[in-house]
């Protein structure tokens, strides 16, 4: 497999920030050449990547993803930066919109105008790291702006937006160094590629400096049955539970029939019925569950696509701690 193998972990699988960081020196030993976690409403992101990153020497370190909503642009550059010093230069900054119910339900923040904030968070992390300063006069942000304590590194982190509509992908190819966007059949992902590869023609840039690293969820086992309960349950309840967008997005790669009967089992929290409404074809489409072979198949293939220079791959909802090792050593059979 020639595309990069980056390992996606989920803060509430761990006791301790450390245990994440035992997770990352497992995923370097094993030759995953990233590793990425999100923040929602639980753990702060920073402690448990400065562990990693302290604890492993050649692992690329990421965050999928941090909001605009959430932070301001300034604490983002700030947190960026850190994490960039921490790793000696590993960090990837991921940013994204996030979604109305963590930003008004957590943060306590009007979920208005998402793309265009983002896009103003950008410039003001472009300013923080090439002028130390972000000042910035937009639409959304006014700031007159301080100075950064600390020299600004010549090469500071890239950003990656996760992002899956039309325009916010386009948005991604014009400003960001990177995308990762989440739950995309290989069809659905080879479309929106061709709006990721507008957003850099109109900012006149090559797609071959933006890193493409989509997000895959699955699990690995001799248990193929079990395997595809685990998967099964978990991408059901991302299509009708997970906020709106999930669902919308992989409706819009042709199965809206299916979203809106899982969304149909969802109104009684009805979990089991969501996922028997699953069909195989579209858990196929969207996640590698199954045998290690199956499994190894499915991401090379995803791999392989055009355009896609790493796969983020992420355990699904009920892996237990031999699952998660078992389904590792298995992807690391690709590199």
């Amino acid at each position: 497999m020639n595309a990069e193998l980056d390992l996606l972990v989920r803060l509430t699988d761990y006791d301790r920030p450390q245990d994440v960081a035992d997770r990352a020196v497992q995923a370097e030993s094993l030759g995953f050449d990233r590793i990425s976690t999100g923040e929602t409403t639980g753990w702060n992101i920073v402690p448990p990547l400065t562990l990693a990153a302290d604890r492993t020497e050649e692992l690329g370190i990421s965050n999928d993803v941090l909001s605009p909503f959430g932070r301001s642009p300034a604490l983002l550059a700030q947190t960026a930066l850190a994490l960039h010093d921490v790793s000696g230069g590993r960090f990837r900054l991921g940013l994204g919109p996030s979604s109305p119910a963590i930003t008004e339900r957590w943060h306590g923040e009007a979920f208005d105008r998402p793309l265009r904030r983002t896009r103003e968070a950008i410039e003001v992390i472009r300013a923080v790291y090439e002028e130390g300063n972000p000042a910035y006069e937009g639409e959304i942000f006014e700031i007159s702006g301080l100075n950064y304590e600390r020299e600004p590194p010549e090469s500071p982190p890239p950003i990656d937006l996760g992002t899956l509509g039309p325009k916010a992908t386009e948005m991604a190819g014009r400003f960001g160094d990177g995308w990762a966007p989440q739950l995309f059949t290989k069809d659905g992902l080879e479309d929106r590629l061709a709006d990721l590869e507008r957003g850099t023609e109109l900012a006149d840039r090559d797609r071959s400096d933006l890193r493409v690293s989509p997000i895959v969820r699955g699990i690995a086992s001799e248990d193929r049955d079990r395997a595809r309960k685990l998967a099964r349950g978990t991408i059901a309840f991302m299509l009708g539970a997970y906020g709106p967008y999930y669902g919308d997005s992989v409706a819009e790669q042709g199965y809206p029939d299916v979203v809106a009967d899982i969304r149909d089992a969802w109104a009684d929290r009805d979990t089991a019925e969501m996922a028997a409404r699953l069909p195989d074809e579209v858990l196929d489409e969207l996640a590698p569950a199954g045998t290690p072979e199956e499994v190894r198949e499915w991401v090379a293939e995803y791999a392989a696509i055009e355009g896609v220079d790493a796969v983020r791959f992420g355990f699904v909802d009920g892996m237990t701690e031999a699952d998660k090792t078992a389904t590792m050593e298995a992807l690391a059979e690709l590199r």
